[in-house]
């Protein structure tokens, strides 16, 4: 048997309110559709994804109209997309079907999803064709099993994962982090919590981290696979590995080889201005720096950028703006999407005397704090309303909310 492992493809993504929204939305459906067309000229027998499909769980029409669009060579090829949700898949109003149940009741994914027992224990049921549901699906010989996220304490679940499993020849799809290899905040599990699994199932594929690893027993052996996502998702990604697991099942054993993608062109440097005495000698060290340090040639693709400005200037950091800046990079790199982080400090007059410089973020909030004390009844809660601001302020430079996110920001925040 030969099938394709691959997770965090985060269909949807993009920078909303860029320039660079529409070809970076098309970047991880055209990923996506490369690994597809491997497993179709390849005629494997099953593409097996690790969670997170899609980059939020309350998808738009369209999005959900190029995810059919995508997986359409595998459904008519015959190939089965075997399918969990990650912790980006779930929807949070169970009052309707979700995206992920729609794409398996329709034959694009079976997706696996246990059920629980009155003690809390798990039970893999058959998957049912007509319902699109079930647990435990049976390929080629080999026995999946799906189990998707469940949340921070997952490693609590692995004795009760294991004794629900009774055949041989067994892969769980499991979508979970673990902590030694995984930058992941939530939804990991300690590294001797997942060793049980290696007792009972061949081949763990994992997904939630996007940085690939694989995970050993304490004698060695390789069980546990976690490919990372094929396209880079956020900025952070730049250095990492990004592919997907080709995997051959033979004489009872698993043999996985990585496979790389071709992910977009990404930078996240630190551009040093320190000791420029003007806007113009700062703007020509810029040109100096990002020259040196962004490179995409030999990749025809526009760049990602992430540019953190740092060091003490003669001048009011505001005076370097973001537009100014972005106009400079599209005459050297042409980036596809920028974001600049504005650290530098301002070197005062009063410096010399008592020491004091102030950052861009301390000015930031000393302009905040004037502003909000200047309503009564706003007096008393500075503290809160400043980070409340400079949250909401971030989450929309960043460009990757919508109306209803901001909203629960202003709804979490807010208390």
């Amino acid at each position: 048997m030969y099938f394709v492992h691959v997770s965090d493809i985060h269909l949807g993504k993009t920078y909303r309110n860029s320039l660079g929204e529409v070809e970076r939305y098309a970047d991880f459906f055209t990923c996506l559709s490369g690994i597809v067309n491997e497993a179709v000229d390849e005629k494997i027998d099953a593409v097996i994804i690790g969670g997170d499909l899609f980059h939020v769980g309350q998808i738009l029409p369209k999005t959900f109209a190029k995810t059919i669009e995508t997986l359409q060579p595998l459904k008519d090829a015959g190939i089965p997309c075997i399918a969990i949700e990650g912790n980006h898949d779930w929807i949070h109003r169970r009052d309707s079907i979700s995206w992920m149940e729609a794409l398996s009741q329709m034959g694009y994914i079976k997706l696996l999803r246990p059920t629980r027992t009155e003690d809390g224990g798990y039970r893999f049921d058959p998957f049912d064709e007509e319902t699109g549901m079930g647990g435990h699906i049976e390929i080629g010989g080999v026995n999946i099993y799906g189990l998707g996220y469940i949340g921070a304490q997952a490693g609590s679940h692995v004795e009760r994962i294991c004794e629900a499993v009774t055949t041989e020849n067994n892969l769980l799809l499991f979508h979970v982090g673990i902590w030694k290899y995984s930058p992941v905040e939530i939804g990991n599990m300690k590294l001797e919590e997942a060793y049980p699994l290696a007792e009972k199932f061949g081949y763990v594929a994992l997904g939630h981290g996007h940085k690939p690893y694989v995970i050993e027993t304490p004698e060695g052996k390789p069980f546990a696979f976690n490919p990372g996502s094929p396209e880079r998702v956020n900025f952070g990604e730049e250095k990492y590995d990004k592919g997907y697991y080709f995997v051959t099942f033979e004489n009872g054993e698993f043999h996985p080889a990585f496979r790389k993608t071709s992910p977009r062109p990404m930078f996240v440097e630190a551009i040093d201005l320190s000791g420029a005495e003007n806007v113009e000698q700062a703007l020509d060290m810029f040109r100096e720096q990002v020259v040196a340090k962004v490179d995409s040639s030999g990749d025809e693709r526009q760049p990602l950028l992430e540019l953190k400005l740092v060091g003490r200037v003669g001048f009011h950091p505001f005076e370097l703006g973001r537009e100014r800046l972005k106009a400079v990079l599209e005459e050297l790199v042409d980036p596809l999407h920028v974001e600049i982080k504005n650290h530098l400090s301002l070197v005062s007059s009063a410096e010399e005397g008592d020491g004091v410089k102030k950052s861009l973020e301390e000015i930031e909030k000393e302009v905040l704090r004037d502003l909000i004390k200047t309503g009564s009844d706003y007096q008393g809660r500075e503290d809160e309303l400043i980070r409340l601001s400079i949250a909401l302020k971030n989450a929309v430079q960043k460009g990757d909310v919508d109306g209803d996110e901001l909203l629960a920001l202003l709804d979490t925040e807010g208390h």
